[in-house]
């Protein structure tokens, strides 16, 4: 998805779109549709009665009675409460309405936002999905309740006023409504352009939204480095350009505005003129002429109400496009359609000739990988940065899938099993951890919702972790703050680790989980993680190859593949890369430690 694309799709594919919404409240709908034609009647009636009354006041005065002039009131008044209770409704249970399609939308949104794979998520600002699954929604509510009421609203009034005017006198019916294609065409080419600025604008702050959220999120760095002044100008440069489209759009809407208002003066001009020299000809009477300035009246009110209600449609339209241009995003990682669950597994794992590219790239980043993991093995992956290490433990829970060969647990295909069946019996720990904002208790559930009180603890005592949660002001209730930015590195990992302790997965992954860490938290870290991994198919990216020598295997892995395979006693006999790499990587931890 290019965010900053601002072609826009036809109305009619929006609006098709969009229609499946309204199936749920078909009968919602088809109530506000029908007030919406009793407030319409009420409208359509006056300028009859006005007619009516002034038509016998002109032939004969004497016939106009005091009990005819009340009946004619009560009617009116009859029809002004039942204009009422419609419009009460329209204005209640019709916006209900309109909510509840914006939260269905905003809940297909979401779930499709956690459908899609990493790749997507690697191009896409987090900024402009959060403007596209909030502001962009929020306009959508009075788009769905507004958009069928008004234009029904609308096409009945100009048909039965063209109708009932077409009674009284055809020929000025048709002067004044020839007009109104004219205004059709003109306000459709402002449309066009007020769409696409109310596209631009959306983008812009959906831009704003990103560029703010990068930099509160990194104010530390900020901060360490005194550039405030230079997010300000990066601010005040999304700011200011948001202002120039806001600026563009106004313009088309005045010019919108205008246009319309010119030809309702237009059409007041043809009633008067044409209808004062129909009335001098004869063929139409003093109450017909003010029964016809009425209904103009009234069609240019209604005229006036879609033109105050077109920013609102096109803001909908925008929002329909920006939420269609998400939901059309294809979810790369799918189930079979006779996936099955795994479960009970032991934990082998086998790559059978894998192969693994990026959709934006021509070359493998992985080629044609042998591998043979046993149930329970301790496995250790070590190569140069850009080998592939995390591409690899990457494709075992199908956060990618391989573009050639396959990959089996325990002698099954994975793609053959439901990928959430999969991720639950995997538990990764990574150097980058992510907390939640919450409490150290709601994070460390997470790895196994519901789970008890105790066995929360219990996972926390494993990951060496219960001691110092004790210790914090609220204990196992303390809020650790945006993405626990109130613990430290160490801590924030040994939570991760009780999180996945508390999941007991019967495969392991940890992704460097130690490389960021200082000398005293990464031992308490790896004592947690030998106890984590006891037992377990565990995968190993290393950093500091110390840490790794106890592994059964160890793989170096290169852009070639796997280069070297073997025990650290084997690899470090044989000389290799890995006995290079080691002799490196120590010679360093001997001059740090001087």
């Amino acid at each position: 998805m290019k965010e900053n694309a601002i072609n826009t799709r036809k109305t009619s594919y929006l609006i098709k779109r969009f229609l499946p919404y309204f199936k749920k409240y078909k009968g919602i709908l088809a109530m506000d549709l029908f007030c919406a034609a009793l407030t319409s009647i009420c409208d359509l009636v006056l300028p009859m009665i006005v007619r009516y009354l002034t038509d016998i006041a002109a032939t004969d005065v004497s016939q106009l009675t005091v009990r005819l002039i009340l009946s004619v009131g009560a009617l009116y008044l009859v029809l002004r409460v039942i204009d009422l209770i419609a419009n009460y409704y329209m204005a209640n249970i019709g916006h209900v309405m309109g909510a509840k399609i914006e939260t269905d939308m905003r809940k297909d949104l979401f779930e499709h936002l956690q459908d899609l794979s990493y790749s997507y998520y690697n191009n896409t600002k987090v900024g402009q999905l959060m403007a596209r699954i909030t502001s962009d929604l929020f306009d959508v509510t009075e788009f769905a309740h507004h958009c069928p009421e008004e234009y029904f609203i609308a096409a009945l009034k100009i048909v039965v006023s063209f109708c009932i005017l077409c009674s009284v006198n055809v020929w000025l019916t048709v002067l004044i409504f020839a007009i109104i294609p004219f205004m059709i065409f003109f306000a459709m080419k402002f449309n066009t352009k007020m769409r696409t600025a109310f596209k631009k604008s959306r983008n812009q702050l959906g831009e704003i939204n990103a560029q703010v959220e990068d930099s509160l999120l990194g104010v530390r760095v900020v901060k360490s480095f005194a550039n405030e002044e230079i997010e300000e100008r990066k601010f005040e440069e999304g700011n200011q350009g948001f202002l120039n489209i806001k600026k563009e759009m106004y313009r088309y809407m005045a010019g919108f505005q205008s246009t319309t208002r010119l030809f309702d003066g237009i059409m007041y001009i043809a009633v008067v003129v044409a209808g004062s020299l129909f009335m001098m000809e004869g063929s139409i009477t003093a109450a017909d002429l003010m029964a016809y300035l009425l209904y103009v009246v009234m069609l240019l009110n209604s005229v006036r109400r879609i033109v105050e209600f077109t920013e609102q449609f096109q803001r909908g339209m925008t929002g329909i496009e920006r939420f269609i241009e998400v939901m059309d995003e294809e979810v790369e990682i799918q189930d079979a359609p006779d996936a099955k669950e795994l479960d009970s597994i032991k934990g082998e794992i086998i790559f059978d000739h894998a192969s693994f590219r990026y959709n934006d790239s021509d070359e493998d980043v992985l080629t044609s990988i042998d591998l043979k993991i046993e149930a329970g093995e301790n496995v250790a992956l070590v190569g140069p940065s850009g080998a592939g290490k995390t591409t690899l433990c990457n494709l075992i829970p199908r956060f990618f899938d391989v573009t050639d060969g396959r990959i089996l647990i325990d002698g099954t295909d994975i793609r053959d099993v439901t990928a959430h069946s999969l991720r639950s019996q995997i538990g990764m720990v990574q150097q980058d951890v992510y907390l939640f904002s919450g409490t150290v208790y709601d994070n460390i559930e997470y790895g196994k919702p519901g789970a008890s009180r105790e066995e929360i603890q219990e996972a926390a005592k494993l990951a060496g972790a219960h001691e110092f949660i004790t210790q914090l002001a609220d204990g196992y209730d303390t809020f650790v703050g945006e993405r626990g930015v109130k613990l430290s590195g160490g801590q924030k990992q040994r939570i991760s680790i009780a999180r996945v302790f508390l999941k007991n997965p019967p495969i392991l992954i940890l992704d460097e989980a130690t490389s960021a860490l200082d000398n005293e938290s990464e031992r308490i870290i790896q004592e947690s993680l030998e106890k984590l991994a006891k037992g377990r198919t565990t995968l190993t990216i290393a950093h500091r190859l110390t840490t790794i020598r106890d592994a059964k295997t160890i793989l170096v892995l290169t852009e070639e593949g796997i280069q070297e395979q073997g025990s650290h006693e084997e690899l470090m006999a044989k000389g290799g890369l890995y006995s290079r790499l080691y002799q490196l990587y120590t010679a360093d931890e001997e001059i740090i430690g001087m």
